[in-house]
C-alpha cells in the first residue's frame, strides 16, 4: 500500500454537486483486480476508476472503471471526469488534437470542445427485446403499453435496454420498482421528449437545487429529458450517464426522432442538473460532451 494521488470529479455539470461525480486514482500501478474492487465499493459511486500506464501506443493512458458490483469495459462520465482529472494532474497529450484513453472496449477518442471534454461515442450494437422481457421491464417502471414508443437493447460495451416513452413528463414521474428490476437482470434506460414550452420551463418547474442550478447559470433548455436504472450493478438510479446518452443518441438520430445536435438532461429527478450535450459530425461520428469541475484533490492509501 502506498499513497496515490486522487480527484474527485463532477461530471456534466459546470457547478459543483449538480453532476455526476466520479472517484479517480491517478495511479492504479499494481493494483489488483480485488483492491480496485474494495475501493470502489468503498466510495460507494457509481463508479470509480484507475489509470494506468497504456499498453497501446496510441493511447495516452489506459482507464479501469468499476462500479460498486463489478468493473465495466466502457463508461461515458467516467471517461470525461478522468481525462479531466488526468490533464489537471500534469498529463499532456501525444496529439495537441486530442487525448486517447485504452479500456477495456478499446480506445476511446477525447477531443476538447472550449471548455468542455467531449468522447467519440463507441460503435452501439442494437438489438430488439422480447416482448415478454418488454412487458416485465414496463410493469416494473410503472408504465402502462400505450406509453412505450419503441425499445432497443443498445451495446457499446455497457448494455441498456433503452425505452422511448410519450414524453419528457412520463419520464420524471417514473417510480420504479427496483426490486423488480434487479431480479430481470436488465439496465434500464428512459427518455422522453419535451415539448417546446416545458423544455424551457424545465429548470423552474424542477426542484430547488435545480432552480440554484438555473440560477448560477445554466439556461440552455434541454429536448430529452433521461433515467438511468442500474439496480444489477448496485446502482438504483444513476444521476448522469454518458454510455446510455451515446448509445440513444445513436439510435433515435437514426430513426430520425432527434436531431443531428441537441442537449439532454438527466438527474432531475435526483435533485441534480446533469445537461449532455451531443452532436453529430459530417463523417457520422457521435461525440457526447459535457462540463467538468473538480471538488477533490489530494491522496489515497491504497
Amino acid at each position: 500500500m502506498r499513497h496515490r494521488p486522487f480527484a474527485q470529479i463532477d461530471v456534466f455539470s459546470a457547478v459543483p454537486g449538480y453532476g455526476n461525480p466520479v472517484a479517480v486514482v491517478l495511479d492504479g500501478s499494481g493494483l489488483d483486480d480485488a483492491a480496485m474492487q474494495r475501493f470502489a465499493r468503498w466510495t460507494n459511486l457509481s463508479e470509480t476508476t484507475f489509470v494506468l500506464p497504456p499498453s497501446d501506443p496510441q493511447a495516452d493512458y489506459a482507464l479501469r472503471i468499476f462500479t460498486p458490483g463489478g468493473e465495466l469495459p466502457f463508461a461515458g462520465h467516467p471517461t470525461l471526469g478522468s481525462c479531466f482529472a488526468w490533464l489537471a494532474g500534469g498529463g499532456r497529450p501525444k496529439s495537441n488534437g486530442q487525448i486517447v484513453q485504452q479500456c477495456t472496449n478499446g480506445l476511446v477518442p477525447i477531443r476538447r470542445e472550449g471548455e468542455r471534454l467531449a468522447f467519440a461515442a463507441p460503435p452501439s450494437r442494437q438489438e430488439a427485446p422480447s416482448p415478454a422481457v418488454l412487458a416485465k421491464v414496463a410493469q416494473a417502471l410503472g408504465l402502462q403499453a400505450g406509453q412505450v414508443l419503441r425499445a432497443q437493447s443498445l451495446n457499446n460495451g455497457p448494455v441498456w435496454l433503452t425505452l422511448q416513452v410519450d414524453n419528457a413528463d412520463t419520464v420524471l414521474a417514473l417510480e420504479p420498482h427496483h426490486a423488480q428490476l434487479a431480479s430481470l437482470g436488465q439496465k434500464i434506460g428512459v427518455v422522453g421528449i419535451h415539448q417546446p414550452q416545458a423544455a424551457t420551463q424545465l429548470i423552474s418547474r424542477s426542484s430547488r437545487e435545480a432552480r440554484a442550478f438555473g440560477a448560477a447559470g445554466q439556461r440552455e433548455a434541454p429536448l430529452i429529458e433521461v433515467r438511468a436504472f442500474a439496480a444489477p450493478i448496485g446502482v438504483a438510479e444513476d444521476p448522469v450517464t454518458g454510455s446510455l446518452n451515446a448509445s440513444l443518441a445513436q439510435w433515435l438520430i437514426e430513426a430520425g426522432e432527434l436531431p443531428a445536435s441537441y442537449t439532454a438532461a438527466q438527474g432531475t429527478a435526483l435533485g441534480r442538473a446533469g445537461r449532455v450535450h451531443v452532436s453529430r459530425d459530417d463523417e457520422g461520428q457521435v461525440w457526447v460532451g459535457g462540463d467538468c469541475v473538480g471538488l477533490i484533490r489530494g491522496e489515497v492509501f491504497l
